[in-house]
């Protein structure tokens, strides 16, 4: 084992299975315990992955001195319970998407993160993709002029028998909502990485077609920060899935990809192709690695999280204005703090 940076993973669901991988593919970390409430579960997880210790209780893998970070992979409503627990046992934290669904559990996680001096850091794969990061180089560098238009399309197909897969699914206590909490929060957070800070929003979201308490269908109008516009449509009632699709357009280019690649890259007076070629497909392979790498980095070297948890947040904060807007009939100003979102009437 020797200096290899230890994890323990709590939750044996299906999101954990690409915690345990990406941890098994690193030469610089090792998995020493797993936790989940149903203990055969835990068994048969540590079972497939090299046999951790297997707990049900996942405050005994908590009082372990001999790990150094928690991987928090239980339903989306638990998120603020485990993580704030794990950082109170002096574990350093990576937390499977999305960060929390309440805001005030939010402000709690990140005040515990700050009180302790304990890293949190959140999972956004997307962001580590080689198209995402070349779009965010270039917006950056400003290749695209003024940023004016920016929508994500994230339009999923899920069965019934998917909802009925786990109790906790599309559900407001423990998922936090639907198509935009669940599947949607990648595509939101990649929008307002690349687009800068969303402002305000005005929103409509419907149950349409599932028999589920939350949202299977949403369009939101976006306000960013910049002055730029745009568009986010969400859904798990169509069928066939599409592809995720990310456009971002400014005054001097236009940059649009999908699951499929790049769909245009073109910015005026400049020949792209030769980067479009570096890009052109994506590469999902490497999951969750990247993010493993990085907490490694974070227990010997001090390093932040790829995603730090006020980062991790935005998407959440956008997604729950959404919420409100809808609920309010209203556009909602995005906070990302104690004061919450707040309604704003349309002004001409």
């Amino acid at each position: 084992m020797g200096d290899r940076v230890t994890f323990g993973i709590v939750g044996c669901g299906i999101i954990a299975e690409n915690h345990a991988r990406a941890i098994e593919a690193s030469p610089d970390a090792d998995l020493l315990a797993v936790a989940d409430v149903v203990s055969e579960r835990a068994r048969a997880f540590a079972e497939a992955h090299g046999r951790p210790q297997a707990y049900p209780d996942y405050r005994r893998l908590l009082e372990r001195d001999d790990i150094a970070v928690v991987c928090v992979t239980v339903p989306s409503g638990l998120h603020a319970e485990v993580a704030m627990a794990a950082m109170r046992a002096g574990k350093h934290v990576l937390c499977e998407k999305p960060l929390e669904i309440r805001r005030d559990r939010l402000n709690q996680m990140i005040a515990v993160s700050e009180t302790t001096g304990r890293q949190l850091g959140v999972v956004y794969q997307r962001r580590t993709t080689p198209v995402a990061k070349a779009a965010k180089a270039a917006v950056d560098a400003g290749d695209l002029g003024r940023l004016v238009l920016g929508d994500a399309l994230l339009k999923y197909h899920r069965s019934a028998d998917y909802y009925r897969g786990a109790d906790w699914r599309a559900t407001w206590a423990l998922d936090g909502g639907g198509a935009l909490m669940n599947q949607g929060v990648h595509g939101v957070d990649l929008l307002q990485w690349l687009m800068g800070d969303i402002r305000r929003v005005s929103a409509r979201t419907a149950t349409l077609v599932h028999a589920i308490e939350v949202e299977d269908t949403a369009v939101a109008y976006l306000e960013f920060a910049s002055g730029a516009l745009g568009v986010i449509t969400a859904a798990t009632s169509i069928y066939p899935e599409q592809p995720t699709r990310l456009s971002v357009h400014g005054s001097q280019g236009s940059l649009v990809f999908s699951d499929r690649g790049v769909e245009e890259w073109t910015v005026r007076g400049e020949d792209v192709a030769p980067r479009m070629g570096d890009v052109a497909g994506l590469d999902f392979a490497h999951g969750h690695r990247p993010f493993i790498d990085n907490m490694v980095a974070v227990v010997r070297d001090g390093a932040q999280p790829l995603v730090p948890a006020r980062e991790g947040r935005k998407a959440v904060d956008v997604i729950l204005a959404i919420y409100e807007s809808s609920r309010r009939g209203m556009p909602v100003v995005v906070t990302h703090g104690d004061d919450g979102a707040s309604e704003e009437t349309s002004r001409s």
